[in-house]
């Protein structure tokens, strides 16, 4: 089974630059997507009918918003926490007979940091769901986290360091998460690749240099470590100032 996920940063502009030859390439399972930017009916995707959509969107327009394409019919579908329907449209859950998948958009510190008292609330709330299904079935998280976890996930960590995105308070609520029953599947399997990264500045040159943020994730239980079969980044796909990530594994 093949899952992608990608913040696409306005998938209308993605769209414009090259989003579905990607999608239809890939021919994933399940393909996520994180930073819509869209409201109903805005978007039309020709897929010939090999996936269901199910859509979660930002109540303010042109902000956040996330999807899901399943060629799996899901058991359920839950939008936002629990029947919690946040306004800014950033978590979809997907049941399937083995495996939860979410979906999420994790709220930005901004770069003032006056966001981050409610990101660290949001954190606590949202692990406890994750708690909270992975006491059902194991768990899959995929999307754009807005936290480098470790130093090797940034290029310049010194300089970085206490920035959003960069706070210890951040890095530790990612810590915690996974102490709590999750692994990063990337770093399962290359637990010291330097220089990997989903997210670059669109400042000039950066992406060019490398000069990069790994937040774009694909968590998943402990437990299903024995169905990982790869954790890859897709960095040569443009589009989006992010790029996609992909897990794949063998589940029933």
């Amino acid at each position: 089974m093949k899952l992608v996920s990608w913040n696409v940063n306005g998938l209308r502009a993605c769209v414009n630059k090259g989003f579905l030859d990607y999608f239809k390439q890939t021919d994933a399972d399940l393909f996520c997507l994180q930073e819509t930017k869209l409201q109903e009916g805005q978007i039309s995707l020709d897929h010939g009918g090999a996936y269901r959509e199910y859509w979660n969107y930002a109540e303010k327009k042109g902000y956040s918003g996330t999807a899901v394409f399943s060629k799996i019919e899901p058991l359920s579908v839950r939008y936002g926490i629990e029947e919690d329907r946040e306004p800014e449209g950033r978590i979809i859950t997907l049941e399937f007979d083995a495996f939860y998948l979410v979906t999420v958009y994790t709220p930005n510190a901004k770069r003032d940091l006056s966001r981050l008292v409610y990101r660290l609330e949001w954190e606590e709330r949202f692990r406890g769901y994750l708690q909270q299904l992975d006491r059902k079935k194991p768990v899959v998280v995929c999307g754009d986290l807005n936290v480098a976890h470790q130093e090797i996930d940034i290029k310049n960590a010194k300089s970085n360091r206490g920035n959003s995105g960069f706070t210890d308070e951040e890095r530790d609520k990612m810590t915690r998460l996974l102490e709590a029953g999750f692994v990063d599947t990337f770093r399962h399997f290359y637990p010291d690749r330097t220089d990997a990264y989903s997210w670059w500045s669109n400042m000039p040159k950066v992406r060019e240099r490398n000069v990069g943020w790994r937040i774009d994730y694909f968590l998943a239980s402990d437990r299903l470590k024995p169905h990982l079969t790869d954790a890859r980044i897709d960095a040569h796909v443009l589009g989006s100032d992010h790029c996609p990530v992909v897990l794949e594994l063998e589940i029933g």
